[in-house]
């Protein structure tokens, strides 16, 4: 069945805003209104920008904060379809659900909950008539499925805001179940209940997870078709994710659940045994965590101690089929780094840890199993692979990484997931010149259905063909909409797309893919992160991840030119996206 979009994306545009007025909802929640005519269109530096868009109820704009006060320094540089988050020491950025959008009067309302240590509740207990805000985003908003009976809306203190913009402008009929934790009955507020709705207030310290899953066990099991959104402390919610998907056996596409906040823990003393499995004799991380980890998730482990625990050891060990001293070398490592619990003779058995519960999510087990764990991996071969100037991957597998995940389709759909971001990047590229003329696109590379989405996001609809392998092929199927309207064969266009089909490539293998869409097409567009995202907190990394996959670091403008002309192309421009992502437009030489 063909994947459907959950998200419709918006321009990201940096806004400025004012204090009009600030009240207190209740005593631990402050409600501050902010107007200005940056909400409106607005015109900044020669570049026009639409109105503030967010309809949807759990939108979340990205509040712009400074350390050392200076928030002007700390803003990030408007592209003319999108945002560049230039390097910045002191910039803080905070992400927030607007409470209400009066468009008639101008006005954004936010929400914050007082009595926390941060910098947007800072800025909020001290906001003034007059203070300035600045804020990017939304890039999106969720798009509920149709036909639903009923949804659950859950959560903490932090996620009022979502959960009373709902219930005021209800974006779907349905009967609401709503749940939420409250660390002071003063916290209570009047929402827009309807005759069928329930509501639950729990009075529980913030992030108390066993409070929050009791609660969240005792909701009703409604008949029809239901939806569950969640929003509180991250960890809180894991044993939640766990329950509803594991015991309610709600599927993945009706279930938006989100970690709004993260408490810091008090750090523990190390016992010997602890840090001697965490550092090495230096001080330095130890892989052997990591190792241990990603064995008991390939083993099991961690699913068969979620579905049955209680498990003993021995019976652990017959069902994930490890003999019992292998699972006796495994579990004492695992407890030390909390991914199980009740290893050392408890007599309630064998149950998840926090780290065991997070593991529980698809995108943190990944960090172990998934394609970036098989590129960490790789990265064993790292002297040798920068002596001989080839990368740690081909030096590991003896192969490409290109061709591996030409005939891996798991793998090659990471690829794909990982470029669903990108289609909060192409404002740029889909309002160019360029498609004014353009009947056919021939699109490659795992990005392939970003495009496709981003094209019809702005109302672009020239005929689509693919240019892709047989695997490639069959998983991009199952990630667009309407796959039938594609025509999957490669073949003559106006204009050929490759998105994000360098990343995976060799300097080589790129140059052989531009020398077959020449065959095709006489402009081309390649769509690639030629810098690292200013944001992430991995930025360091990127260049070196990117070697270790291609034998070539995150490729700059000047090599992408040099390899564009070995294949018979001329660099006609490029478009900044944003996020350190370029599109660079090809012409024929």
């Amino acid at each position: 069945m063909a994947a459907q979009r959950a998200y419709t994306t918006h321009p990201l545009v940096l806004r400025r805003v004012t204090v009009r007025r600030v009240h207190d909802v209740t005593p631990r929640m402050r409600r501050v209104v902010l107007g200005g005519d940056r909400l409106a269109a607005f015109t900044h530096d020669g570049i026009d920008h639409p109105p503030f868009a967010a309809p949807g109820f759990d939108d979340h704009i990205k509040l712009i904060l400074a350390a050392d006060g200076d928030v002007r320094a700390a803003l990030p540089a408007q592209l003319p379809h999108g945002i560049e988050w230039t390097p910045a020491e002191h910039r803080l950025t905070r992400d927030y659900t607007p409470r209400r959008v009066d468009v008639d009067a101008g006005e954004l309302h936010l929400d914050f909950v007082l009595h926390g240590e941060g910098p947007a509740e800072s800025w909020a207990a001290s906001a003034r008539e007059g203070d300035e805000l600045w804020f990017v985003g939304p890039k999106s908003s969720l798009r509920l499925p149709d036909g639903l009976d009923w949804i659950f809306l859950i959560g903490d203190e932090t996620a009022l805001p979502a959960i009373g913009r709902f219930l005021d402008e209800r974006p779907l009929d349905a009967t609401a179940h709503v749940l939420v934790t409250v660390s002071d009955g003063a916290a209570r507020q009047e929402l827009a209940l309807r005759d069928g709705d329930t509501i639950t207030w729990v009075v529980a310290e913030p992030g108390d997870a066993v409070a929050l899953e009791a609660a969240v066990r005792a909701l009703p099991e409604p008949a029809g078709e239901g939806y569950a959104w969640a929003a509180a402390e991250s960890r809180a919610l894991l044993p939640v994710r766990r329950y509803l998907q594991r015991e309610r056996k709600l599927p993945k596409d009706r279930l938006n659940i989100t970690g709004y906040w993260h408490r810091e823990e008090a750090t523990a003393p190390e016992s010997e045994e602890t840090a001697a499995a965490g550092t090495t004799g230096g001080g330095t991380p130890s892989p052997l965590p990591w190792l241990v980890v990603r064995a008991a998730l390939q083993l099991g482990i961690v699913d068969a101690v979620a579905d049955a625990p209680g498990l003993s050891p021995a019976a652990l060990a017959t069902r994930v089929g490890v003999p019992g001293p292998g699972i006796g070398v495994l579990l004492p490592l695992l407890a030390a780094h909390g991914v199980v619990m009740g290893v050392d003779g408890d007599e309630t058995g064998l149950r998840l840890g926090p780290a065991g519960e997070e593991l529980l999510d698809d995108h943190e087990r990944e960090e172990y199993t998934g394609h970036e764990a098989e590129l960490l991996l790789a990265l064993t071969h790292l002297a040798p692979a920068l002596q001989d100037g080839t990368s740690a991957w081909r030096l590991a597998t003896g192969t490409s990484l290109h061709d591996t995940v030409t005939h891996d389709a798991e793998r090659y759909g990471e690829l794909v997931e990982e470029c669903e971001q990108l289609v909060f990047l192409l404002n740029g590229l889909t309002a160019d010149s360029l498609w004014e003329d353009v009947g056919t696109c021939l699109l490659t590379g795992p990005g392939s259905a970003s495009v496709i989405a981003a094209l019809d996001d702005a109302g672009r609809r020239p005929r689509l063909r693919i240019a892709e392998d047989d695997t490639p092929a069959t998983v991009l199927r199952g990630h667009v909409p309407a796959p039938e309207r594609i025509d999957w064969t490669a073949g003559p266009a106006d204009v050929a797309v490759a998105a994000k089909a360098l990343a995976h490539r060799t300097d080589h293998e790129a140059t052989r893919l531009l020398t077959q869409l020449a065959a095709w097409t006489r402009t081309a567009v390649l769509v690639e992160a030629s810098r690292p995202d200013g944001l992430s907190p991995h930025a360091t990394e990127a260049a070196l991840r990117a070697y270790a996959a291609t034998g070539s670091p995150l490729r700059d403008s000047a090599t992408i030119a040099a390899i564009a002309e070995r294949a018979g192309w001329h660099v006609e421009r490029t478009i900044a996206l944003g996020w350190g992502a370029e599109a660079t437009v090809l012409r024929r030489t």
